[in-house]
């Protein structure tokens, strides 16, 4: 009967779907999935959650070949990924992504980004639009990665 209604020009009745969970995947080249793991729980202080080794690597190895590795980062989660030779191309540095965390001392955390590998991008501004506005340092990651080191958003008065 349903098949009848599209027929004649009904709507056909889609399942709604409910997402639980968003999680953004940094791709980075192989085998530097566990050098960026590393940088992110230096610069940020994310927490490595959980993660997926090469199925070919031998137990032997000293340190096994991270595919993927998920992290806990400002309570949200992502996922860094090294790009395989048979996956599905993937534009690798960074490709136009820009991540943005909020913290009070945006001076210390981008300092702790640079003395961790990353690369200043400019100086710590006050910029308005830019992560809701307030002091915004930009650096740029060792995988290519723009990371916006922002102070909280301010508070609108009421009109």
């Amino acid at each position: 009967m349903a098949q009848e209604e599209v027929q004649n020009g009904g709507a056909e009745k889609v399942a709604a779907v409910k997402f639980t969970a968003l999680k953004p995947q940094l791709m980075v080249e192989a085998p530097k999935a566990v050098d960026a793991v590393q940088f992110y729980k230096s610069a940020f202080g994310a927490v490595e959650v959980g993660h997926t080794v090469h199925p070919k690597r031998k137990a032997e190895q000293e340190l096994p070949h991270i595919l993927s590795a998920q992290l806990e980062l400002a309570g949200s989660t992502i996922l860094v990924s090294d790009i395989v030779e048979n996956s599905t191309p993937v534009k690798t540095e960074g490709g136009g992504c820009v991540l943005c965390l909020e913290t009070e001392d945006v001076e210390t955390a981008v300092a702790k980004a640079v003395s961790a590998g990353g690369v200043a991008e400019s100086e710590i501004t006050e910029e308005d639009g830019a992560c809701d506005g307030g002091r915004v340092g930009k650096v740029k990651d060792p995988y290519g990665y723009v990371w916006l080191i922002c102070s909280p958003a301010k508070k609108c008065a009421d009109v």
